[in-house]
């Protein structure tokens, strides 16, 4: 396969791959709510909040996305072609123009965040608990489960934090399992990596292990 193509292909252009990703999310339905089909919006059902913005404008496809403060800089100072949130509150919301020079993941990874900041989903829960998680201290899946509102789901906080999108602000490494061991799939760099972060914290690793006494942290 032409490597040039299999790039192409992987950069999101048209409405309906904006609108389709969109609707993967749970709990959305799309919306065309003004007079102008140019405009569509998808929402999430009940709080009936629209994260996602399709329209076209001097023919290019164009999202709107809801953005965390802390990161709208990021993503505008990232790619030229994210600017202030076109006909929506600059502070909250930014415009993806989809004219194939930014990467897909990153597409994507903007609008999860846009439905993160609308719904109360358990990823983001997880996600903030870990960001908790202080420099010297370690917690486990259980403990981030439990911090996140349901101490069952221990195998949903793994899941989540395989899929970290961004580990220098969410300390995946930092979370160990009940008997204190590091993970062989950590995700990005395997256990080796991983004991090398927490020892960077000045956390003690002996055998893959941490001693969960010594350095647990207790969540307050």
């Amino acid at each position: 396969m032409d490597l040039r193509k299999w790039v192409e292909k992987k950069k999101m252009k048209t409405r309906k791959e904006a609108l389709e990703y969109g609707l993967s999310f749970p709990d959305t339905y799309k919306e065309a709510p003004f007079h102008d089909p140019n405009w569509e919006l998808v929402r999430v059902k009940g709080s009936k909040k629209a994260f996602l913005w399709v329209y076209e404008k001097d023919g290019v496809i164009c999202m709107n996305v809801k953005v965390d403060p802390e990161w709208r800089d990021f993503w505008r100072n990232a790619y030229t072609s994210v600017i202030p949130g076109y006909h929506q509150n600059k502070e909250h919301w930014n415009t993806i123009l989809l004219d194939g020079s930014i990467p897909d993941d990153d597409i994507k990874r903007m609008i999860a965040e846009s439905y993160d900041r609308v719904t109360d989903s358990p990823t983001k829960r997880i996600y903030e608990a870990v960001k908790k998680i202080p420099k010297g201290k370690v917690a486990t899946y259980g403990k981030i489960a439990a911090l996140a509102g349901d101490a069952k789901m221990a195998r949903a906080v793994g899941n989540a934090l395989h899929k970290n999108p961004d580990p220098g602000q969410i300390p995946c490494y930092r979370v160990v399992n009940a008997k204190g061991e590091l993970s062989g799939e950590f995700a990005f760099g395997g256990a080796c990596e991983q004991a090398k972060q927490l020892r960077a914290d000045g956390i003690e690793v002996t055998d893959g292990r941490v001693d969960l006494q010594k350095y647990g942290w207790d969540g307050e």
